[in-house]
């Protein structure tokens, strides 16, 4: 099975190593799963406007493939003016209806005020589930004194939310 996380901002290391992190604990409770770290900032994804996927440049197409080739996912998303960044939304608009239908999808988002939290909940969960995606109940969000100098979740309690997410994904989507 393959798990893609998907770091959907171009900006900063926060989302990127939260997405990696979390990967990590479920490849660490399901061995056998295999995982990719897709950062949207490694990629010339273009402006979604309408044309067919064959006309886009090579890193959207790229990135489309890969994303339609995974079972199960990890969206990553900072949270900007109490939104998600338009990279991300971008991307989703660039997507078919079924990309997602039927595949679990665990959500850790990444803002700088607790008030946050609620992108996730009102902004992410109604995307994906128009996509019709299974969304497992304890998604996570990170306040951004959560992380150490690395980039790394440390707060025990908030790695403990990470990994009870792990264990979610990885039982729903049978890793």
């Amino acid at each position: 099975m393959k798990l893609l996380g998907i770091s959907g901002t171009i900006l900063g290391a926060k989302t990127s190593a939260s997405v990696n992190q979390l990967m990590e604990m479920v490849k660490e409770k399901h061995p056998s799963t295999e995982t990719e770290l897709l950062d949207l900032k490694d990629y010339k994804l273009e402006f979604m406007d309408g044309r067919p996927l064959e006309e886009y440049n090579e890193g959207t197409r790229k990135l489309i493939t890969k994303i339609k080739e995974a079972d199960a996912f990890i969206i990553g998303s900072p949270v900007y003016q109490a939104s998600i960044p338009g990279p991300l939304k971008n991307l989703f608009d660039m997507l078919h209806p079924d990309t997602f239908r039927g595949k679990v999808t665990g959500l850790v988002v990444n803002g700088g005020s607790q008030k946050h939290h609620l992108v996730m909940e009102y902004h992410l969960r109604p995307i994906l589930s128009y996509f019709r995606a299974y969304i497992p109940p304890n998604n996570v969000f990170l306040h951004t004194s959560e992380f150490n100098e690395e980039n790394k979740v440390t707060d025990r309690e908030m790695v403990k939310r990470m990994e009870k997410l792990a264990e979610e994904i990885g039982n729903m989507a049978k890793l």
